[in-house]
């Protein structure tokens, strides 16, 4: 499988007044097309940073990022934004959807970015919604709908555009259990069908579904394990 992800001497390091703070050092990770990895530890291990900079929301302040071959680490935030669009759907524990839009143009939204008519637009959202279990709540704003249920127009967001890896940070922490197990079986679907996908998690359990889990301590990758096969 070709590299999707290389980071090579991952640094961060966030200013506060006068005091740089340190939050990653020297990470090194790659993540193979088509890869199911859990990135976990607890609070303040560096996880959200590493998310944050893994979905080209942030810039590392040293060491090379590749992403899908081309070197991301030095571009500006007008440059990040159509890498996000092309390579990345993202999902969040507090699902951001849009309050005054439909489930259906919620998740057309990306496409209306990517330049597609709006005939276009309709077709793919309404077809993500089916796939992940919601096509009967093309009509329902997000207050209409269950945590679940958001979670999962969330995912139809994500994957519209078809961007080759889904970035999910903590997706069941604001779900019952039933519920995240539900939207578990979704990204287990979603890895089997080919996307690459990267969890963000401090529960163990959650990070148990994937096939590659990543520890994270004190801004360091301090494990990496991967199911036997």
């Amino acid at each position: 499988m070709a590299a999707l992800i290389e980071l090579h001497g991952i640094e961060k390091s966030y200013h506060m007044g006068e005091v740089e703070v340190p939050v990653l050092h020297g990470v090194n990770l790659l993540v193979e097309e088509g890869d199911y990895v859990a990135i976990v530890g607890p609070s303040g291990s560096g996880k959200s940073t590493l998310m944050n900079v893994l979905g080209c929301l942030d810039s590392a302040s040293a060491g090379t990022y590749r992403l899908a071959g081309a070197d991301v680490s030095g571009l500006e935030e007008r440059e990040l934004a159509p890498v996000r669009r092309k390579h990345i759907g993202f999902v969040f524990q507090s699902f951001n959807l849009i309050g005054s839009l439909t489930a259906l143009d919620n998740v057309a939204l990306p496409l209306l970015y990517l330049g597609c008519n709006l005939r276009e637009q309709r077709a793919r959202a309404q077809a993500a919604l089916g796939a992940v279990g919601v096509g009967d709540r093309l009509r329902h704003r997000p207050a209409q709908l269950s945590g679940g249920q958001q979670q999962r127009v969330a995912i139809a967001r994500a994957v519209v555009a078809e961007a080759p890896m889904i970035l999910a940070d903590e997706p069941t922490g604001n779900l019952d259990s039933q519920s995240g197990k539900d939207i578990m079986a979704i990204f287990g679907r979603l890895n089997a069908e080919g996307r690459t996908i990267i969890l963000i998690t401090h529960d163990h359990e959650v990070a148990g579904h994937a096939q590659r889990c990543i520890e994270m301590r004190d801004g360091r990758i301090v494990g990496d394990r991967r199911k036997a096969s």
